[in-house]
């Protein structure tokens, strides 16, 4: 029989096509026949289920007591995600009634949190936003309604009372400031949003901005860096979404996005050149949309999510290719697979459940537990109830192994550039580390006496005297006291033999304790220099005065606090030992 002929037939080299008709058991059908040939016939497209090592990608919230519960979270209905989170800490906007307040634990501290528990307490009006320093796990920023940012040091350990010392204030704002991101390379460089419609990028090392970009027409509702942080793309309330380069706010390209009147959301597809946007469509119903940046006259693809009326939030993961789509008051968690031929995004799943979310933070990859192949980790805030639920996204593998092709090496947390290189045009990928080791991988940066960066000086005394203490190595002497040499001079034979204490006192001269009074203290005239004293100038010595002053009313503080407490106790034992008394009495 002569080949078939369709539409949708392409020509090869290798494959005859041959229809034959014949009745089927269930129903009228027409079977094909391929043979190997050696001229050229057409070749049929079948539509197949698509290949992907994510397509079984599920998740799995974490049990009762793995969770953060008792959470008062914030009431707020800002589009923001009020939840940040590291390797470190999880941090999370609380309701407070007056000025502004945020919650921080280490990631171990899970159950039921105390009523009491210590919290970041220095913003005068709500929270908006907070995010954590990619190149710092002690280092959070915030932004609030007050028209401020500020940045905050938290101890490893978590806090041990309310914060209200920061390390930075950043003025600029005329209005409240709505959102803030970190740049992904380059050290030290932050961006805010404001209701004011500007954004502005700040020098946290020296505390100032450095770019003003006025190029908004009315309120932005997202911002969102690309790879190398070389762009920024941008969506406002004017429904345009906007490609910037920061540095000189200069508008690349712009385009009418989606056209509902409620926020839509951006964030760049990796280094693909491509960004995916989700918003609402003339008759309110949630969109997804993938732009060319170069060109965003029209969208590469625009398709419909459902007809719910919550804001979408995309989360791209770039070692996967995965975006997940989450949004507010919503119970399930969409994913996709992006890919670079049309349509672009592939439905993979949705994670399902009953309770809606306030908000989504994530871990970065550093974090996930690559045991247990989890490819991505959010922590849910729970609308209803104040509960923190981490959500692992797990791909099913029999194996226990390292899966290589799971876990790339992916960004590292040091930076590629410094705010200065980037400021004068240079670019630079992010750093890349291996995740074979199969731990967590955190940071911690001590306090340096760095003067090109006087503002980021954490206010925790306490560790850097620890560190330095401890850095120390511990020389003992092991001598009997009468076999100490003599602290007097030899040749005076007459002079009064000093006491024990001045004997171990002048034996022992290496121990840390006389390592840091001579370093710390005055120095006197016979005392032999200290090479660590070389390394600290002037200025450090005056800084560390003032912190020790700090640290000792702290101390003090907390020492009258601790008493009040017992004397309450004590008063109240009393009490209760006369009422004993008084019951017994009656008794009898």
């Amino acid at each position: 029989m002569p080949p078939v002929k369709d539409e949708m037939l392409e020509e090869t080299n290798c494959l005859e096509i041959i229809n034959i008709t014949e009745k089927s058991p269930t129903k009228n059908s027409a079977l094909v026949d391929v043979r190997a040939c050696n001229k050229p016939v057409a070749k049929v497209w079948f539509r197949g289920v698509r290949s992907s090592k994510f397509r079984h990608v599920y998740g799995v919230p974490f049990k009762r007591e793995r969770c953060y519960d008792n959470v008062k979270i914030t009431r707020n209905a800002h589009d923001s995600n009020f939840c940040a989170v590291n390797p470190k800490f999880v941090a999370i906007v609380t309701e407070v009634a007056g000025g502004g307040a945020f919650l921080v634990l280490p990631l171990d501290h899970t159950g039921r949190l105390d009523f009491n528990a210590s919290r970041v307490t220095g913003h005068k009006g709500p929270v908006l936003d907070i995010k954590w320093n990619p190149f710092n796990d002690n280092i959070i920023a915030s932004c609030s309604d007050d028209c401020t940012v500020k940045l905050w040091h938290i101890p490893d350990g978590g806090l041990s009372m309310h914060l209200t010392e920061w390390l930075v204030e950043l003025h600029g704002h005329k209005r409240r400031v709505a959102y803030i991101e970190w740049h992904p390379t380059a050290e030290n460089i932050l961006l805010s949003a404001g209701f004011d419609s500007l954004i502005i990028v700040w020098d946290v090392g020296k505390g100032e901005a450095v770019k003003l970009i006025d190029c908004h027409s009315d309120v932005i509702y997202c911002m969102s860096f690309n790879r190398d942080g070389s762009l920024l793309a941008t969506t406002c309330k004017d429904k345009k979404l906007r490609v910037i380069e920061p540095r000189r706010g200069i508008v690349l390209s712009e385009g009418h996005c989606h056209l509902g009147t409620k926020a839509s959301k951006c964030t760049f597809l990796g280094s693909r050149g491509r960004v995916v946007t989700t918003g609402f469509s003339r008759h309110s119903d949630r969109q997804y949309a993938v732009w060319d940046q170069h060109d965003l006259a029209k969208p590469l693809v625009c398709e419909t999510i459902d007809s719910s009326s919550g804001v979408v939030f995309p989360y791209y993961d770039h070692d996967t290719n995965m975006v997940y789509l989450a949004g507010k008051g919503d119970g399930n968690i969409r994913y996709y697979e992006v890919v670079d031929e049309p349509p672009y995004v592939h439905f993979l799943n949705q994670f399902l459940s009953g309770n809606p979310q306030r908000g989504l933070g994530f871990m970065p990859k550093r974090g996930v537990n690559t045991s247990a192949c989890e490819v991505f980790r959010f922590y849910k805030l729970h609308t209803s109830r104040g509960l923190c639920e981490p959500i692992s996204m797990i791909v099913p593998r029999k194996s226990d192994c390292f899966q290589d092709d799971l876990y790339p090496d992916t960004a590292a947390p040091l930076p590629s550039l410094t705010a200065k290189d980037w400021l004068s045009g240079m670019n630079a990928p992010p750093l890349l580390i291996s995740m074979k080791t199969g731990v967590t991988i955190s940071t911690h940066k001590p306090s340096t006496g760095n003067k090109d960066a006087p503002a980021l000086q954490p206010q925790d005394v306490n560790n850097r005297k620890k560190f330095m203490f401890l850095s120390r190595e511990t020389t003992p002497d092991y001598r009997p006291l009468n076999a100490c040499p003599n602290a007097l001079n030899h040749n005076n034979e007459n002079e009064i033999q000093v006491n024990e204490k001045s004997q171990k006192t002048n034996a022992n001269q290496n121990t840390k304790f006389h390592q840091l009074q001579r370093m710390f203290g005055k120095q006197t005239n016979d005392a032999e220099p200290v090479p660590l004293y070389k390394q600290i100038n002037q200025g450090d010595v005056f800084s560390t005065e003032h912190e020790l002053r700090l640290a000792f009313n702290r101390q003090g503080e907390e020492l009258r606090i601790v008493k009040r407490q017992l004397q309450n106790s004590q008063q109240r034992v009393r009490e209760l030992e006369q009422h004993v008394a008084a019951l017994q009495a009656k008794l009898q």
